[in-house]
């Protein structure tokens, strides 16, 4: 018997998320998760379809009260979008996917799913946005030999950027958790109310994930002090092999910062000999000038919903209008 049932008791929502979901990237693990759900509450509603018991799908949603729309859980919005990325339909079968694609509610925005859990979704998915990997095994785990695949002039810029720092003296550290709170302050006063740590609950919960890491020996803060000022930091994960860099901020003093702490990341993954780094999505206008490589993740949004924003189609004609 084919069958889609939901829950939303948290208790037993966090055994389905145990039996099913995979733990093969950081955002798979339940307590990262459990960070945000903490903060930002939302009622779950988790849909489970059956196929006689031999073959079944989670799929983990949220209610979003202030958007409208059903997202993916923990449902912890920035700018009204969900933030945490490769999301899955987790769990084995082609056919209890497509149940799950007939008995969706109507208001669903659904964002950053993994292509390779959308086998047999037949309507209403489109690329979301297109992640950026680096992989180290792709240049023999050289640095050197990453940096002799750009452009010459390219990499001369770049490199004339970096070595006017280093003629300030450079110097990394990490783990150094005192850091973390000036990442804060930099990122919120570059991004002001577009920064992801204006919504306290984001802070909190970001917060909270920082705590996790940390105690559990997955947390690699990443900071750069030039000329003994505090130049940039960068917070990052170490999970599966795979390492993931989840936010950062510079000072704007030191331009060429960044590409200095992203060439730092770049080689430690070369000399750890990781299997990727993850840069996560947004171009920002240097990630595919780096050689990274795109990953599109997908979204599942509903048809009364627009289909670039996922926001209700008359809200975003009202807001266009003002």
């Amino acid at each position: 018997m084919d069958t889609v049932r939901i829950f939303q008791d948290p208790d037993i929502c966090h055994k389905l998320w145990e039996r099913f979901w995979p733990k093969d990237c950081i955002f798979d693990l339940w307590p990262v998760r459990a960070c945000f759900m903490e903060h930002y509450r939302r009622p779950l509603y988790f849909m489970l379809a059956d196929r006689d018991y031999r073959e079944s799908r989670l799929l983990a949603l949220t209610w979003i009260e202030e958007e409208g729309v059903f997202g993916h859980f923990p449902g912890e919005t920035w700018q009204g979008k969900t933030w945490l990325e490769q999301n899955k339909i987790a769990g084995t079968g082609r056919r209890p996917i497509q149940m799950l694609a007939d008995r969706l509610p109507d208001k669903c925005f659904v964002r950053y799913i993994d292509g390779d859990f959308l086998p047999a979704w037949e309507s209403d998915v489109s690329v979301d946005e297109t992640g950026y990997l680096f992989f180290p095994k792709q240049y023999d785990f050289s640095f050197e030999n990453y940096k002799n695949a750009f452009p010459r002039k390219s990499l001369k810029k770049i490199e004339r950027e970096i070595n006017g720092l280093h003629g300030q003296k450079v110097v990394f550290r990490h783990n150094h958790m005192a850091d973390a709170g000036r990442m804060f302050e930099m990122n919120l006063s570059a991004f002001g109310e577009t920064s992801y740590f204006y919504d306290r609950r984001f802070f909190n919960a970001f917060v909270d994930l920082l705590s996790f890491l940390d105690q559990n020996n997955l947390l690699r803060l990443t900071s750069v002090t030039v000329g003994g000022k505090l130049a940039a930091v960068d917070v990052g994960t170490l999970w599966n092999n795979t390492y993931t860099i989840l936010a950062g901020a510079t000072d704007p003093d030191f331009p060429g910062v960044a590409k200095l702490i992203n060439f730092h990341h770049i080689e430690w993954a070369c000399l750890r000999r990781l299997a990727a780094v993850d840069f996560l999505c947004g171009d920002f206008n240097w990630k595919s000038r780096f050689r990274l490589q795109p990953r599109p993740l997908y979204k599942i949004c509903s048809p009364e919903l627009d289909a670039v924003t996922g926001f209700h189609a008359n809200e975003r004609a009202l807001s266009c209008a003002v």
